[in-house]
Parts: C-alpha cells; structure tokens; sequence
C-alpha cells in the first residue's frame, strides 16, 4: 500500500529513513558527504514525500542478503558449549571481572570515607552481594572445569 507523499511524517518514520540511510552508506552506496547531506534533510523532512525522496534512488531491499539457492539449505547457527578456556578461574574474563568488582568497590568505599564515614557501611550492600555472587561463579567454573563437562544447569560467566 502506498503512502500518500502529502502524510506528514513522524519521528519513528525519520528514524525508519535515516536507519536505511546508514545500512546503505555501511554497504558503500553512500559517501559519508551524500550521507549526512541526505540525513540531514531526513530529519527536516515533514512529509513522507520528503523521506521518500531522500530513498528513491537507494533499493528498498539489502541486495548483499543473497537468498539461499533452493534446495541447499543454510547450515544451522549453534552456539558451541565447547571452549576449554573460556570461563576458567584464571582466565583474563575473570580477572576483568574481579577487577570491576575492586575498583567499584573501591570507589564505594572512598565515597563512602569522604562523606564522614558516618552510619552505616553502606558499600558493604554493594561489594558483599556482588563480591558473593561473582565468587560462587567463580567457584563454580573451577568446579565444571575439574568435572571436564558442562552438566545441566552449569552456566560459565561467558553464558
């Protein structure tokens, strides 16, 4: 059904216009100085007219998304649970992961000092369940990974 150029266009169909704008400068259709040019009048743009003619001479379909040639299909996309590696207690996923947990712990604490100290050690609630959850996790991984296997219900941090 085609939409009369006169309509006046909303903002989620100028964000329509200027998401195909910038899937057709990403596949090379549009220099950067014709894309900004066009998404620029893109959110000028008061009519669907307008937008439309921003589109024109731009395909209305992704032609790099070739369709699968009949009676090939596509081989099936499955997450591999199989990384030796990943989610180990020494692996550098985990350090990062301590590593957050410090520093945010840290900085609570210092807030914390630089306010008087006063009441109650409100940056336990942040560093003690956090700091709990991410060590049984941990805890966990090295026990799958003495186990060699991934039993039901045995999720690595990379999950």
């Amino acid at each position: 059904m085609a939409t009369d150029p006169r309509m006046r266009a909303s903002d989620a169909d100028r964000d329509r216009a200027a998401s195909a704008l910038r899937e057709h400068h990403a596949v090379g259709r549009l220099t950067a100085e014709e894309f900004n040019e066009r998404l620029d009048a893109v959110y000028a743009a008061k009519t669907m007219g307008d937008l439309e003619e921003q589109l024109s001479d731009l395909p209305a379909a992704d032609s790099y998304q070739l369709p699968v040639p009949s009676g090939k299909a596509p081989p099936p996309i499955r997450p591999s649970n199989r990384h030796p590696k990943r989610g180990l207690p020494g692996s550098a996923l985990w350090w990062a992961a301590w590593a957050t947990w410090l520093s945010v712990s840290l900085i609570c604490f210092a807030v914390w000092v630089l306010a008087g100290a006063h009441g109650y050690p409100w940056p336990a609630l942040v560093a003690g369940p956090w700091g709990a959850v991410l060590g049984t996790r941990w805890l966990a991984g090295a026990a799958q990974h003495h186990d060699h296997g991934s039993g039901p219900g045995r999720r690595a941090l990379h999950d």
